[in-house]
């Protein structure tokens, strides 16, 4: 038992010694996706801020491909020394579900350090849709089977997930068309090939421009970007929460007084009102948060797209 005590205690010491010095060179925030996205902006923003708190520069570096999964193989084995952040959001989870022989585990190979941002869904239809609620579509779909059909960002994108979690929880027979990317997904729904997509904030022009028309939002609260819009919990459907996160991760083996540091800084930043603005821009609320927060949603949404996918069958083509 002293044995042990005496372990932890050289670990603990040790960890804070790591602590103090951090950091004394540049930091890294490995992203999973091409640079110019959603992710890449905000951990731009988050970057600049952290380097100006730390007098260290923070570089952003895209590692994209396979579902996310280079990204993340990549960023699970690095050294555990703070120097290297990985931004993870619900593909981090999703991939895991449909991906066989990672050499990672989503949840056991990282420890959560803060939530950086997250937006909601919008589940937008092309105008020629009769539905004008979130119940006359659901009514539609079912009154005339395999006729609805959904668009996604491809087979296992976040979009994906969320249109078959709706289809399960709405009992609606609907007809998924994966497209490569939510770019060519949009350009498909405005021109009337396909009926509905649960499109992220970039699909916020096209609401606004008249050219789609959003029948709910998947949070659990309105957004600050189209109020008017309910949550697709008032328009009807419970138990339905699906939204576009990011989070802050590192190697599980970092020292917890090195992740309590990063923590305070990254929550920090994100209280500073340009991060803020900036964030708010592109339609995310930014929020930083306890590592424990952020090891609860990894859990719980790990739970929830394995389950989905497996009742859907959703496989990796």
């Amino acid at each position: 038992m002293r044995v042990f005590a005496f372990l932890f205690t050289c670990v603990f010491l040790a960890g804070n010694a790591i602590a103090q010095q951090f950091p004394s060179k540049p930091v890294r925030i490995i992203i999973p996706f091409s640079p110019g996205g959603s992710a890449d902006l905000q951990a731009r923003a988050l970057g600049q801020k952290l380097g100006d708190a730390w007098g260290q520069t923070v570089l952003v570096e895209a590692k994209p491909g396979a579902g996310t999964t280079i990204g993340a193989a990549y960023a699970a084995a690095q050294p555990a020394d703070g120097y290297t952040l990985y931004f993870a959001g619900a593909s981090l989870l999703i991939s895991s579900g449909l991906y066989k022989n990672l050499t990672y585990d989503p949840v056991k190979s990282f420890a959560p350090v803060s939530m950086v941002a997250d937006s909601p869904y919008m589940l937008a239809v092309n105008p020629s849709v009769p539905a004008q609620t979130l119940k006359e579509l659901i009514d539609l779909a079912k009154a005339k089977p395999k006729t609805i059909t959904y668009a996604s960002a491809g087979n296992g994108s976040g979009s994906h997930l969320a249109g078959e979690l709706f289809r399960m929880l709405t009992g609606t027979d609907l007809v998924h068309v994966p497209y490569k990317g939510q770019a060519p997904a949009l350009i498909a729904l405005v021109g009337g090939e396909v009926n509905m997509l649960f499109a992220d904030v970039a699909v916020n022009p096209l609401l606004q421009a008249g050219k789609l028309r959003a029948l709910a939002e998947t949070s659990g609260k309105r957004s600050a970007v189209f109020p008017n819009v309910p949550t697709i919990g008032e328009a009807g459907l419970r138990g339905y929460v699906m939204t576009n996160w990011g989070a802050i991760l590192v190697p599980a083996a970092t020292p917890r007084p090195l992740v309590l540091q990063l923590n305070a800084a990254i929550v920090n930043a994100l209280k500073d009102p340009e991060v803020r603005a900036r964030f708010a821009s592109q339609g995310f609320e930014a929020g930083g948060s306890t590592p424990e927060a952020v090891g609860k949603l990894l859990v719980d949404e790990q739970v929830k797209y394995a389950r989905v996918i497996k009742e859907s069958g959703m496989k990796i083509e």
